[in-house]
């Protein structure tokens, strides 16, 4: 059995071996301690391959294109930034390319990483360290932040000039449904059991009994 502590009131408790799709709750406060999803590997595995081909799409394609007096434009999202950067707005162009291209493109990347060292076994221990970088990259990716701001200059720009959507802004659309859905499937607990330990040494003391399993609907 594994050994976790509880996020509520931090009590230490044995999981027990939970059945696809059951979830174990705190003996104490009742909180959610563990849910194992159906499928921790494949399915986010397929769903980080997708995002990651969609995301190169939605940098690389228009984001839109606008036509004033007879001329026409189209801009990407790098474009965009470096054109804030040749503008002078430095610090805007730099947090836009972070957190539009490089923290998502690094979450795909170090997720990626991860699920293909899991499919091989035992997985190797750096697995544990790219498994935090996700994590760190995730919490700065913020393409429902970009999407909403391009909706809204896309109102904007609408009453002066004729704007036709690209395939950028869908590529970014899917993008926020991809990205949930990866953290909605995806198990980190199912990948820390995996990893080869090198020193299992200081294991905790456990002061509860197990708690509860069930089923979620």
């Amino acid at each position: 059995m594994e050994t976790v502590a509880c996020p509520e009131c931090d009590l230490l408790q044995n999981l027990p071996e939970l059945s696809p799709g059951g979830k174990a709750r705190c003996a104490r406060c009742g909180c959610t301690v563990a849910i194992r999803t159906a499928d921790p590997i494949d399915r986010p595995l397929a769903l980080t391959l997708t995002a990651l081909i969609v995301l190169i799409v939605a940098n690389t394609a228009p984001l839109m294109g606008l036509s004033v007096a007879g001329r026409h434009a189209s801009t990407t999202i790098i474009g965009g930034a470096y054109e804030m950067w040749v503008q002078g707005q430095e610090v805007t162009a730099v947090i836009v390319a972070f957190c539009a291209v490089i923290a998502p493109a690094g979450y795909l990347l170090f997720m990626l990483t991860v699920l293909l060292a899991v499919k091989r076994s035992p997985a190797p221990p750096w697995v544990g360290e790219m498994l935090r970088w996700a994590d760190l990259m995730q919490v700065w990716s913020m393409v429902e932040v970009m999407l909403l701001g391009i909706l809204v200059a896309l109102i904007k720009i609408a009453e002066l000039a004729t704007v036709a959507p690209g395939i950028g802004i869908y590529a970014v659309g899917a993008l926020v449904l991809l990205f949930p859905a990866i953290m909605a499937t995806f198990d980190p607990r199912a990948v820390w059991n995996l990893v080869e330990w090198t020193n299992d040494k200081g294991t905790p003391q456990v002061t509860s009994i197990v708690s509860d399993a069930e089923p979620t609907p």
